[in-house]
């Protein structure tokens, strides 16, 4: 375009010189330079201009799909939103506010804010700048707003403040959602949160009721010694008691001194005294074993929380094994290191639970072992009662360890096991106040540690 306008101002001086005409003016050098000058500016201020022009339509593009975005946004949204400014004048609404009030946006825009909402809620709108001077924001606070008919639809109602560029308050933003909505919110999630903890409950007695399934064998043997025990002491007793009432009618018939001491002799009456209250002491033993066994059962298989109370825990756990490992198909060897007795303070029917299902699980990974073998330790440690259990198996798998006490999580075949024991133990821990800790032993095999506080007497916390 410069070279053009060049060959134009040559030619135009060219034709002024042939012509001849009067007067004409030649262009020296400096004239042309300067004229070339001011088209070399005229271009550049153009190309400036079109610059701007792209730029400023490029713009233009940008906040009309930026307006266009949240436009959309606010269209979509279900919650009501009003845009004020600090007097309280509104400046922006939504949708839904023309949905629950039939008011337009441009109907409400440039309205007082407690022209849109019922009286009742007048105090809270009209100080609304005051409260948020703060820069703290109002949440959940209840609030009426008026449709057209003047009837009132409750809002919970959400403000914060809303700042220029320079951090000056230049109004607020109101968000509210129906009560009523909000309402069959939290009702369905409270039924749905009842229906979980309901199955979860139902879940733990299932796996309850089947860990005393995989203990009737083992029960049944407990109860058979004292049960036999008492039957034969019983036996004895009749025996006995013939023999009394023999010798006792002899001596309502007035027999002889001889007589009576002949068949005293007979029928060994000194010795039938001298048996009796071994008898009698033998038997009631015999009923008070059965008596606990019993007990210990309706309490493993009961739903009830039993209050604290004093009791051995080395009789729990060696009971709790004695259950699972005469129910067992392959018998593991148990080894126990643990005192004779070892009181504390708790509720036992849990911690039985507990135990079994800790040696259940030993013994079913131990099942294809030849020599499977049990190690069972008890002591107080510290301010805690431990007791471990670990098995000679293969061990905790590293991909499991962190899922270990997860619902429904089992390592073994399917129908083999439900994958709620460890979490229904852990579970019980927990409400004991204590912890179960899973881990392998250095020397092979899983090793779990039930972990119990000790309290005192009458704290059932």
């Amino acid at each position: 375009m410069l070279e053009a306008r060049k060959r134009d101002a040559k030619t135009e001086r060219r034709l002024i010189q042939q012509a001849g005409v009067a007067g004409a003016i030649e262009l020296n050098p400096e004239g042309e330079e300067a004229w070339i000058e001011v088209i070399q500016k005229m271009d550049a201020v153009y190309a400036d201009l079109v610059h701007h022009q792209v730029e400023l339509e490029r713009k233009n593009a940008a906040l009309e799909e930026a307006q266009q975005f949240i436009g959309s946004v606010l269209a979509a949204m279900t919650d009501v939103l009003i845009v004020c400014d600090r007097n309280g004048r509104v400046e922006r609404a939504n949708a839904a506010l023309e949905r629950l009030t039939g008011c337009t946006e441009a109907d409400v825009i440039g309205m007082l804010l407690s022209d849109l909402f019922a009286s009742g809620s007048g105090p809270l709108i009209e100080h609304l700048a005051d409260k948020l001077t703060g820069a703290t924001p109002i949440a959940d606070r209840e609030v009426a707003l008026l449709d057209r008919s003047g009837h009132a639809t409750p809002l919970a109602m959400n403000c914060s403040a809303r700042y220029d560029h320079r951090g000056g308050l230049v109004g607020f933003v109101l968000i509210g959602r129906p009560v009523g909505e909000l309402r069959r919110a939290y009702e369905s999630l409270n039924i749905a949160h009842e229906e979980l903890r309901q199955a979860q409950q139902q879940l733990v007695v299932s796996e309850k009721m089947a860990a005393m399934g995989r203990l009737v064998a083992g029960v049944a043997h407990e109860l058979n010694n004292p049960i036999s025990f008492v039957f034969g002491n019983m036996h004895a007793l009749k025996r006995y008691g013939e023999r009394l009432t023999k010798y006792l009618q002899a001596i309502d018939r007035g027999e002889s001194a001889e007589k009576l001491q002949a068949l005293r002799a007979k029928l060994k009456i000194d010795r039938v005294l001298a048996d009796i209250a071994p008898l009698v002491e033998g038997t009631l033993e015999g009923a008070e074993r059965v008596s606990e066994i019993v007990q210990d059962l309706r309490r493993f298989s009961s739903t009830q929380s039993e209050a604290a109370d004093t009791f051995d825990l080395a009789r729990v756990v060696r009971t709790a094994v004695s259950w699972v490992v005469k129910a067992a198909r392959t018998k593991p060897a148990v080894a126990f290191d643990m005192p004779e007795t070892l009181e504390i303070v708790g509720r036992k029917g849990p911690v039985h639970q507990i135990i079994v299902n800790l040696v259940q699980n030993a013994v079913d990974v131990m099942a294809d072992l030849e020599a499977p073998r049990l190690e069972i330790k008890g002591a107080i440690e510290r301010k805690e009662a431990v007791v471990t259990v670990r098995d000679h198996g293969p061990g905790i798998a590293a991909d499991a360890m962190a899922r270990i006490f997860e619902p429904f999580f089992t390592t073994k075949k399917i129908g083999e096991g439900t994958g709620l024991g460890l979490y229904v133990s852990y579970g019980l821990a927990e409400e004991l106040g204590g912890k179960l800790v899973a881990g392998n032993h250095g020397q092979g095999g899983a090793i779990f540690a039930l972990r119990l506080p000790l309290k005192e007497r009458g704290h059932d916390g």
